[in-house]
């Protein structure tokens, strides 16, 4: 293929917006994760949808039968923070380290967490899990691993 054939095909690939789009992903491009999440949960409140993703054709499973004695091994675990304990500081920087927010965000976080127990990590590797929940019980916050 020449390269005027690329250059085409990559001109057709680009879609232009309106600059109030451009405008609108730039001020989201800056955002936190915490921002992010706010203001997805906005916008299914004030539209009334999600934001999933469409899953394409699924091939349905068998469903197991009773010979079947093997339970299937979790994969996926979640860590959440159920209480900060005394050394608020010390969960903020763990916190910090664990999910790379800034300092503002990091504390609103652990301030959440005093109204109930807050997921920090979710659909992580048994491991990965482990290895947060003994960083954050170090700063001294109480964690479960569900």
């Amino acid at each position: 293929m020449s390269e005027e054939a690329v250059e085409k095909a990559t001109e057709k690939e680009e879609k232009s917006y309106s600059p109030e789009v451009v405008e609108i992903l730039d001020k989201i491009e800056k955002f936190t994760v915490l921002q992010i999440k706010e203001l997805n949960e906005a916008y299914e409140e004030r539209f009334g949808v999600t934001a999933a993703v469409a899953a394409g054709p699924v091939m349905q499973m068998p469903a197991a039968t009773a010979d079947e004695g093997e339970k299937e091994e979790q994969i996926a675990f979640d860590v959440v923070i159920d209480a900060i304990g005394e050394k608020k500081i010390q969960v903020i920087k763990a916190v910090r380290q664990v999910v790379s927010l800034g300092l503002k965000e990091a504390k609103e976080f652990v301030d959440s967490i005093e109204v109930g127990p807050k997921p920090i990590k979710e659909g992580v590797a048994k491991e990965e899990a482990q290895k947060v929940k003994e960083l954050l019980e170090g700063a001294g916050a109480t964690v479960s691993v569900k």
